[in-house]
C-alpha cells in the first residue's frame, strides 16, 4: 500500500486546485494577464460562479467590501495570497456556525477545480458581443416591432409586410393594374 502522506502535503494539494481556480479567473478575460493577481470584477465573478456569493448570507456588497478590505492601498488587483485573506473573511459569512477551519474548508471545496463560465455543466459561449445581438430591447426598426417588450418572438404577426397576399411585391407601383386581356 502507498505511504500515508503527512497532512500538510494533501493540504498544499488541495491548495494547488483553489490556486489553479484562482489564476482561471484571474485571467478570464483578460489574456495578457499572468493569472497571479485579480480583479475586484473577476474575484466578484469567481463567488459568484463558485457559491461563495449566494445573494444571502454573503451579497455583491459583501463581496467588494472584503475585496477592498484585502487588497493593498492603491492596488486594483489581489494576489493568491490576499486572496485566501479575503476567504477566510467570506467562509465566516457564508458557513455561519462552522469553525473557521472547516467553513474554510468548505469554501474552498466550492472554488476547487472551478473555471469561469462552467456554472452548472453549459459552457456559456457569449463571448465578446454576443448579448449585444441577442439583446431584442436594442433591436431598431422594423426588426423591433418583431419582439413584445419582454423579449418574446411575435412570429408572423410582428411581420406587417405578410398582410398583403395579392402577389405583388409591397408597394409594386403597377399593382392592379394588369391588362387582362393577354
Amino acid at each position: 500500500s502507498a505511504p500515508s502522506l503527512p497532512t500538510y502535503f494533501l493540504h498544499s494539494s488541495k491548495m494547488s486546485e483553489v490556486e489553479n481556480a484562482f489564476h482561471k479567473f484571474a485571467m478570464y478575460g483578460d489574456t495578457s494577464a499572468s493569472g497571479n493577481d485579480m480583479t475586484g470584477k473577476n474575484f466578484s465573478k469567481m463567488c459568484k460562479e463558485c457559491g461563495i456569493m449566494d445573494g444571502k448570507a454573503v451579497t455583491s456588497t459583501d463581496v467588494d467590501i472584503i475585496f477592498n478590505k484585502v487588497k493593498t492601498k492603491g492596488a486594483r488587483t489581489i494576489n493568491f495570497a490576499e486572496f485566501q485573506q479575503a476567504m477566510k473573511e467570506l467562509c465566516g459569512k457564508r458557513f455561519k456556525g462552522k469553525s473557521p477551519e472547516e467553513a474554510l474548508q468548505a469554501v474552498y471545496g466550492l472554488i476547487e477545480g472551478k473555471e469561469p463560465g462552467s456554472v452548472g455543466t453549459t459552457k456559456a459561449t457569449k463571448v465578446g458581443g454576443v448579448e449585444r445581438l441577442t439583446d431584442t430591447s436594442k433591436y431598431t426598426g422594423s426588426h423591433k416591432e418583431r419582439f413584445d417588450e419582454s423579449g418574446k418572438g411575435k412570429g408572423l404577426a410582428g411581420r406587417q409586410d405578410l398582410t398583403d397576399n395579392s402577389g405583388y411585391v409591397g408597394a409594386y407601383k403597377g399593382a392592379g393594374t394588369y391588362d387582362q386581356t393577354h
